[in-house]
């Protein structure tokens, strides 16, 4: 415990807090595409609620570095800083904690935040100041790999933190890695509560501390679910996880009243989001269900309730009416049967979205997280940070907000599309330039000449018969600006040629078309394209799509439907470019996704994208993604060792692998201290209010 009482000390005398960063060396870089990262600059807020009053104050708890979110304010500052084995005996009793998740340093951990008292009226002004803190991870590394996922909420119980986690993998394809974990603050000692094969979210521990309650999916794998999991509620021992009792089917995000009233959402059979009552005894060691109540009518959603002990007629929740675009935070005021809805964050900031609210253990405020900026318009700039890598001698891991990146050979630049728009950047991150404005996707750079990128002009995902062509884009010497680059179009006919891929003599380009009628893959020349005639690579009534070629020239990688024609499920499949040898290197169970391989600079691993960890928290619980799901794993070529590299809370797509490495010092987060702002709520809570709207006659 020499760790926490070093940081505790520097906090009860003011001093810095100071972080020591190891570099180590590696093989190679991995880049892809984070949909929406830069976009979500969350901070955890808190206001003093009133009930009786018409308006509120804000205050902004976290330090605005990174994503800060999913807060929690432990019951006992006090007893937290002792447990840590510190006594700050002259500032304990002045001093409140914030437990939250953040994104810093490359990955994700829980935070423990110190800071004044807000309940102290001398330490108001200094509060709304962001005045010195101490803030620091209440969990470190797990075998070098992150110990929490980045989307669900952690809570205090005792001496020991419960949170979720995706470390370690599930048995089956798509299923959630996601379980609930018991880290004992004073010795580290973890123990997992969720059984293996089991997927559980959003745990909440009784006021007790006797019992946990979760969202679970039990050992069912994920269908593809994007609006709503249909998890089931379970109750276990908070301590060892025995006991793990159904008591509610079809619910999530659980919260506790008292020892036997449990409130949770779900969608109703008329498809509002509500909020539920569920009444339980304890027979023994087994709780059992008494009543469900539904406490939200129908008109509008209702979800992610929060309440505390103290005041357990008191529920805040998430809202979304028809009278506003935005997700707010109201309180349900249930005491002697009023059912009055009160009005908190859209007091203070009415236009933006407000998630996941909680209790002060008095009840006397709400903490909730949202963007800390404004919802900016344009585009916003360009983020590249670097990822903490599972394997740092082997590779790192880098983040981009522009899709379809890839390195020039000598892995000085990066392309990537920016919709519309391709551009190229330095490999640390500067000057972009565009080069190309029309609306492209996929890039990848000639292995012989230099400054040949290859991309595709038009729509993404249409079909077969789309103007879709392909073009090489020549750049000039030197980043000579006042030189356009030169555009040459290798495809003709446009029937959704796509997909781009140069071999490594510099000769050919393999690429996918839809000019039979289906998504196949042909090869061309790579200078005058099919002018100079066509090789048909593949040949079926699916889609074969998204190729590569190896750096050895010995394959092509692809993803294709064939098992499964126009399902949307795509697996990762090989072939030689004679058109030997396929076969099939991964499939992301029945159903699911696995896209964009590409080869390892030794030609013995593939990187891709997939759906193969399921989801890794309650989708509504979280901001509007395309898809609430996508990991980057790697895999061998012959199938084996699939390997998870990321654990986000965005989608990760388009994934390429290149041989420069580049360490952290190279590549610097270009986000820090800005946020955006710029995104949309879960889209199907905005289509069901205008379902709705029409049906009573409200629009047309």
């Amino acid at each position: 415990m020499t760790y926490y009482r070093s940081l505790l000390f520097a906090y009860c005398f003011l001093s810095s807090f100071i972080s020591l960063v190891v570099l180590t060396h590696g093989a190679g870089s991995i880049v892809f595409d984070t949909y929406g990262r830069s976009l979500y600059g969350f901070d955890i807020f808190v206001t003093t609620i009133d009930p009786s009053s018409s308006s509120q104050a804000e205050l902004q708890l976290t330090d605005g570095v990174s994503v800060n979110y999913n807060g929690y304010f432990p019951s006992s500052p006090s007893s937290l800083l002792s447990l840590l084995n510190y006594s700050c005996s002259s500032q304990a009793n002045h001093i409140d904690a914030l437990i939250y998740v953040t994104e810093r340093r490359g990955y994700s951990t829980i935070y423990l935040d110190l800071f004044p008292s807000l309940s102290s009226p001398s330490n108001r002004r200094e509060t709304l100041e962001l005045p010195p803190r101490l803030h620091f991870p209440l969990l470190s590394l797990l075998d070098g790999r992150s110990s929490v996922s980045m989307k669900d909420r952690p809570s205090l119980s005792g001496d020991s933190l419960i949170f979720v986690s995706t470390h370690e993998p599930s048995p089956y394809p798509r299923q959630s890695w996601a379980a609930v974990y018991s880290t004992h603050l004073s010795t580290g000692a973890t123990t997992r509560l969720t059984p293996n094969g089991i997927a559980d979210f959003s745990p909440a521990v009784s006021p007790s501390g006797r019992w946990t309650a979760v969202a679970s999916s039990g050992e069912r794998g994920w269908s593809g679910e994007i609006k709503e999991l249909n998890t089931d509620i379970y109750l276990f021992k908070t301590s060892d996880g025995s006991a793990r009792t159904l008591v509610v089917e079809h619910g999530g995000w659980p919260c506790w009243a008292d020892e036997f009233t449990l409130y949770f959402h779900r969608e109703s059979s008329d498809q509002w989001w509500s909020v539920y009552k569920a009444l339980i005894m304890i027979q023994g060691d087994a709780p059992v269900l008494i009543s469900i109540d539904r406490i939200t009518p129908p008109g509008f959603h209702a979800f992610t309730p929060a309440v505390s002990p103290a005041a357990p007629e008191l529920i805040a929740v998430a809202t979304r009416r028809a009278s506003s675009q935005f997700r707010h935070i109201e309180l349900i005021d249930l005491r002697d049967g009023r059912n009055a809805y009160v009005e908190v964050t859209r007091l203070t900031t009415p236009t933006a979205h407000h998630f996941n609210p909680f209790f002060s253990p008095e009840a006397g405020k709400i903490g909730y997280h949202r963007c800390r900026g404004s919802r900016n318009s344009g585009n916003p700039p360009l983020l590249l940070e670097h990822k903490k890598s599972i394997v740092p001698d082997k590779f790192s891991l880098l983040r981009i907000n522009g899709a379809f990146p890839s390195f020039s050979p000598d892995g000085r630049k990066i392309a990537y599309v920016s919709l519309p728009g391709v551009y190229v950047v330095n490999a640390d991150g500067s000057n972009p330039i565009e080069i190309y404005s029309g609306n492209a996707f996929g890039t990848a750079w000639d292995w012989k000449r230099n400054g040949v990128i290859y991309t595709s002009l038009g729509p993404q995902f249409a079909q077969e018969s789309t103007e879709v062509d392909i073009i090489s884009i020549t750049l000039s010497e030197d980043d000579d600006k006042s030189e356009p680059p030169l555009i040459k179009k290798l495809t003709s006919g446009g029937k959704n040629n796509a997909f781009p891929s140069p071999s490594p003599d510099g000769n050919w380009v393999v690429f996918r078309s839809g000019r039979s009628g289906y998504k196949n893959l042909y090869i061309m020349d790579s200078i005058e394209g099919e002018s100079e005639g066509i090789y048909r690579l593949t040949e079926g009534p699916w889609s074969d799509t998204m190729c590569n070629w190896s750096p050895n020239g010995d394959w092509i990688a692809f993803a294709s439907d064939r098992d499964n024609p126009g399902s949307g499920s795509f697996s990762i499949y090989m072939i030689h470019p004679n058109g030997t040898g396929l076969r099939k290197v991964v499939q992301s169970g029945n159903g699911g996704r696995t896209n964009h391989p590409w080869f390892s600079p030794d030609s013995a691993s593939l990187v891709f994208t997939s759906d193969y960890a399921g989801v890794s928290a309650e989708p509504i619980s979280n901001p509007h993604h395309f898809q609430p799901y996508g990991e980057i794993f790697t895999v061998k070529i012959d199938g084996t060792e699939i390997r998870r590299l990321t654990h986000d809370s965005y989608e990760d797509g388009t994934p390429t692998w290149t041989s420069s490495f580049l360490k952290p010092s190279d590549v610097a987060e270009s986000l820090q201290g800005v946020a955006f702002c710029r995104f949309d709520d879960c889209h199907w809570l905005s289509l069901q209010n205008q379902i709705n709207d029409v049906l009573n006659g409200t629009i047309c």
